[in-house]
């Protein structure tokens, strides 16, 4: 029988059936074309929804589970159950009119994630931003858009950090690159608040911050920015977020992943340890 463990988030959902249906399909030898002709579906349909890309009619996962030979009614019942989980709505939707598409997916495997893991070098990474830093990042796109869009924009990410002191939090584990404390965003004010928030977002048990110093010179983190998510369900593989200006990717093939994860390791081993990074932001506030 096919174990359905209980997800963290929609989007999880949809990612952790998808992979239950390609694998009951794949074991029965069935191909792509021929489920999707089952449910009156083209192939690349199937495709979208082995990856958890689109929503899931519960009539189709029905028809494929029967062409798949799944009979047994706790199985069928546990993965359409799954199917109306899937196609719930985040609370991040009542953001759609700031939220691009593939911000989404994000925020929706950011919410399942049991571990999180970011390395970022221009700025704070968005879990650990002030609320004046954070409308000091967005403040930077005015005119494009608007005062009341910035501020909705802030508002999104003050949401999103509930995630780190709510029930069940995930483990954020941090790497700055020294940088991004230096670059004076929003000014000294502004910056002597980011550099104290960190501080205390470090005294939480399921937050560990490191930093990259200058003094170290160049690193394993040449390609920029990147973000790895770690889910409680053992059926998921680790997902890197890599984002893009009007766009971000997000890789899930296992030796993408092991060069990330190689990278990451790196990075915490030669950068500053949790303690000595609080001496250096204790420093930076004294400077500032």
């Amino acid at each position: 029988m096919t174990t359905v463990q209980p997800g963290g988030g929609s989007m999880v959902r949809r990612i952790l059936l998808g992979s239950q249906l390609r694998r009951l399909r794949e074991t029965r030898g069935i191909t792509r074309e021929d489920a999707g002709y089952a449910i009156r579906a083209s192939e690349s349909k199937i495709s979208r929804m082995e990856l958890g890309r689109v929503s899931f009619k519960e009539r189709d996962v029905a028809d494929l589970l029967s062409l798949y030979g799944v009979d047994d009614g706790l199985e069928r019942e546990a993965l359409l159950g799954l199917v109306r989980e899937a196609n719930k709505s985040g609370w991040w939707h009542s953001f759609n009119d700031v939220l691009p598409g593939w911000f989404q997916t994000y925020v929706g495997l950011e919410e399942a994630a049991a571990l999180i893991r970011t390395y970022e070098v221009q700025f704070v990474p968005g879990l650990l931003q002030s609320e004046e830093y954070a409308r000091a990042v967005f403040g930077q796109s005015r005119p494009v858009i608007s005062e009341e869009e910035v501020e909705r924009r802030v508002s999104l990410r003050m949401r999103r950090q509930k995630l780190l002191t709510e029930g069940g939090s995930p483990r954020l584990w941090a790497v700055i690159d020294e940088a991004a404390l230096r670059r004076p965003v929003g000014g000294p004010q502004v910056m002597r608040g980011q550099v104290q928030y960190l501080i205390d977002a470090a005294e939480q048990s399921n937050v560990v911050i490191q930093v990259m110093p200058f003094r170290f010179g160049a690193h394993a983190g040449e390609s920029g920015a990147f973000t790895i998510l770690r889910f409680p369900e053992q059926d998921l593989a680790d997902v890197v977020y890599l984002e893009q200006l009007t766009s971000a990717l997000y890789l899930d093939k296992r030796d993408d992943v092991d060069a990330y994860i190689q990278v990451m390791e790196r990075l915490c081993v030669d950068s500053l340890t949790p303690e000595r990074t609080i001496d250096l932001l204790a420093s930076i506030l004294k400077e500032r």
